[in-house]
């Protein structure tokens, strides 16, 4: 027994090339960082914005969770970590999507709103799970359902509800607001390009090239951190504006 906890590496080995590995490592270190500093500025502004900084680093935080189980599990297998992936997404996507309903409650969001994102979210990270990791032969139709469900949250965020209850607040909500949708509308098709990476289909000679770890670590890092920092700074601003 004791030979056997020996021969167990303590800390994944990480080549000089393996790319891969490094953004694992990266993403690690950064979602981590940013968990520290959204849980330690909870007393920087109004209570009311509170909440919504709790869940920024709720986002982070199980990310950087997932992404130290990706890193050792890319280091032992040199294969995608496709389960811990989806595991994580679909924890932190939905939390993402009820980001815009925490902020947008000063202007009388409903929880029907923050449901409707929730389940496109949903619909959007099950169906791009069986096409990347059960139906790969039919990769395309399940990443067609996944598109779809992906414009229904852009459509809400951008020209529905969402939308005109960030006009009614004005201000630094409406400024937020727009950060966050070109978040989605930008940061997250990144995604898109990872599966197209990843899965066979008629877009195998365009993107056959790239790593599909190597953009959704990227994607992740831009849009999981950058949309915590977008509702810092709202609440921030807000609160400096009300003192």
């Amino acid at each position: 027994m004791e030979n056997f906890l020996a021969s167990i590496p303590l800390v994944a080995k990480i080549a000089t090339n393996d790319y891969v590995g490094f953004t694992f490592f990266v993403g690690c270190m950064a979602m981590m960082a940013a968990s520290a500093f959204f849980f330690l500025s909870m007393n920087s502004y109004d209570r009311k914005w509170r909440t919504s900084i709790l869940v920024s680093g709720l986002i982070t935080f199980i990310a950087a969770v997932h992404y130290w189980y990706m890193r050792d599990y890319w280091a032992a297998n040199m294969e995608s970590p496709t389960f811990f992936r989806y595991v994580d997404w679909v924890l932190t996507v939905p939390l993402m999507c009820v980001e815009f309903f925490l902020i947008l409650k000063v202007a009388g969001a409903k929880k029907s709103l923050m449901w409707k994102l929730i389940l496109a979210s949903v619909i959007m990270l099950v169906t791009g799970y069986l096409g990347e990791a059960v139906y790969r032969d039919a990769a395309e139709i399940w990443g067609l359902i996944s598109g779809l469900a992906y414009f229904w949250i852009v459509y809400i965020i951008w020209f529905g509800e969402a939308k005109k209850l960030a006009t009614e607040a004005g201000g630094a909500v409406l400024k937020a607001h727009k950060t966050l949708c070109w978040f989605v509308l930008v940061g997250w098709a990144i995604y898109p390009i990872g599966y197209m990476a990843g899965t066979p289909g008629w877009y195998e000679g365009l993107f056959g090239g790239l790593s599909m770890d190597v953009v959704y670590n990227i994607g992740d890092a831009i849009n999981k951190i950058g949309f915590g920092l977008v509702v810092y700074n709202l609440a921030v601003v807000a609160s400096t504006k009300e003192a």
